[in-house]
């Protein structure tokens, strides 16, 4: 490929060829992408309409690339083919399977700058947001290429009848495995679900967001670069109203990360077919900043927590509450560390938040601080669209005065936006963080860290962080992330990360006696024979 883009930090090896870094460059002017580096990635879709539709950088709004589009029949086929690649691959030993996973970890970080590159591109984020997500995929695929035996192996149990019954436990893959995957961590996310599905030994047909197909394709290609089979991780491409049934259709399970509205309607027909799902999906989440709260430290993680990805993450912080005690000064500092972010939508290091994706995401935004300052909010930082800096820019944007009349009172804004309340008894304020449906990520801030965990267990949500905005919990992949109520279903990371994906099958061998009545035994002789073992079980405090 050709040199990387000037001053972008990118390696030579980087996929983009030219880019607005030159101060007396036109700031719209178009990053170009090498049409041979495109093709080798598109030609991972299985598609054969000869439809493609086009996608835009939301940098400056120049095209992209020409994304083809997969059809109900192409869809068929990736199963197809899904389906034959597992029966060989599931007859592939685990530690050859954790071998090329642990492969897949020195592939990403050797290639970080081309990915961060790509993802830049089609997102818009800042490149400290991007670096996340190979991260993410490196701690990801170490996590269980390194874990492999302990959540795999066969496990004995213990038998019925001691020593006669022996039971073992087998993990045995569910087959091919469906994912839709989000744009807002299009590497990350079109990947992190499907590496644990692919050690375990399934298939994976994937079906990416239409605004970032490039990202997860260059996954794909990195996980054939590692030693995968190329037809064990099929690719399509459409809109989700038209594919997403006919993946449900075929799929042995599903896992998707969205909004709650989708969410709900994938539970439905997952439900109708009997295979399970695990969905991760909206919320509107809640940092507490107690009263012994290091002030300075939560004003920093909360700029991290309010406007990483532009508050494009599900995991992002939209409600703090904040001890009246430390309030005015913990505003004073949130605020003015809010205002001295550096803006831009720039693929350098230099910016510290990026901009929204779509009009889409800037309409909504839009629209829900409008609607709160129209009904008395106030506006203590940010508040405004910035065209000047890109399309879709929209400013960190702090509210105080918040009501529930308003529109982001309680519904996911998905942006940079975070409204703030004064609070003065904790209860009443653990109450109002689990007001509403939502339960994915919350932060407790407090100096008395075993008083935090101890709050943190009263906070509905699959995770809390204590001193930390999300990237505690996020980034420790042995422990489960997921969400309660509203906010999802099932868990990604961790032993239920991995064994969602497997069927749990139990095989029992006895020996010498069996459960039946022996040696001329009648039924009821036989019942009474094994009510005394049971008590007798019992007193030597057998299981």
């Amino acid at each position: 490929m050709s040199e990387a883009i000037p001053g972008s930090g990118a390696s030579s090896d980087g996929p983009v060829v030219d880019g607005p870094h030159d101060p007396e460059h036109d700031p719209r002017a178009s990053y170009a992408l090498e049409p041979e580096y495109v093709a080798r990635l598109t030609d991972r879709i299985l598609s054969t309409t000869g439809a493609t539709s086009q996608v835009f950088s939301p940098i400056n709004g120049a095209p992209v690339a020409n994304i083809p589009q997969s059809s109900t029949d192409d869809v068929a086929e990736a199963f197809r083919r899904a389906r034959v690649a597992q029966a060989a691959w599931a007859r592939v030993s685990v530690d050859e399977r954790a071998r090329i996973l642990h492969r897949l970890h020195d592939i990403v970080l050797d290639r970080q700058a081309e990915i961060m590159d790509l993802i830049q591109l089609e997102s818009g984020k800042a490149r400290k947001h991007a670096f996340d997500e190979p991260l993410h995929i490196a701690l990801t695929a170490r996590y269980y290429a390194r874990t492999a035996h302990q959540h795999l192996d066969t496990q004995r149990r213990p038998g019925v009848v001691p020593v006669l019954t022996r039971v073992e436990l087998n993990r045995v893959p569910k087959g091919v495995v469906g994912i839709i995957s989000p744009w807002n961590y299009p590497f990350t996310m079109a990947l992190c679900d499907g590496l644990p599905a692919l050690l375990a030994g399934n298939a994976v047909v994937a079906k990416p967001d239409a605004q970032t197909m490039l990202s997860a394709l260059l996954g794909a290609q990195l996980l054939e670069d590692a030693g995968f089979p190329r037809d064990l991780w099929q690719v399509v491409a459409g809109p989700g109203r038209e594919l997403g049934t006919p993946i449900i259709q075929r799929a042995d399970y599903i896992c998707f990360t969205g909004s709650t509205a989708t969410g709900k309607i994938i539970a439905k027909q997952a439900a109708e077919r009997l295979i399970g799902c695990s969905l991760e999906l909206g919320g509107k989440n809640p940092i507490l900043v107690l009263r012994d709260a290091d002030v300075e430290r939560a004003a920093e993680g909360a700029v991290r927590a309010c406007f990483s990805n532009a508050g494009q993450l599900c995991v992002s912080t939209e409600r703090m509450f904040v001890a009246d005690a430390v309030y005015d000064r913990f505003v004073e500092r949130f605020v003015a560390r809010t205002k001295a972010m550096s803006l831009g939508a720039t693929m350098d290091w230099d910016a510290d938040m990026g901009t929204l994706i779509s009009a889409d995401q800037l309409e909504t935004v839009t629209a829900h601080v409008e609607d709160a300052v129209a009904k008395g909010a106030r506006v203590l930082a940010g508040g405004k669209a910035r065209p000047d800096l890109a399309p879709y820019y929209f400013e960190p944007t702090i509210l105080e005065g918040v009501t529930p009349e308003m529109t982001c009172f309680g519904n996911e804004t998905f942006g940079p936006v975070v409204s703030i309340y004064r609070f003065h008894d904790e209860a009443d304020a653990i109450a109002r963080a689990n007001d509403g449906e939502y339960g994915l990520n919350g932060s407790v801030y407090t100096r008395d860290t075993v008083r935090g965990r101890a709050i943190a267990r009263q906070v509905k949500c699959g995770t809390v962080n204590v001193n930390e905005a999300f990237g505690a919990t996020f980034a420790s992949i042995d422990a489960p992330m997921g969400g309660m109520r509203e906010s999802g279903m099932g868990r990604r990371q961790g032993s239920e990360g991995i064994h969602r994906y497997t069927e749990t099958q139990s095989v029992a061998t006895q020996r010498l006696i069996r459960f039946g009545p022996m040696l001329g035994m009648s039924d009821e002789g036989y019942a009474k024979f094994m009510t005394a073992s049971l008590r007798l079980m019992d007193k030597l405090g057998r299981a």
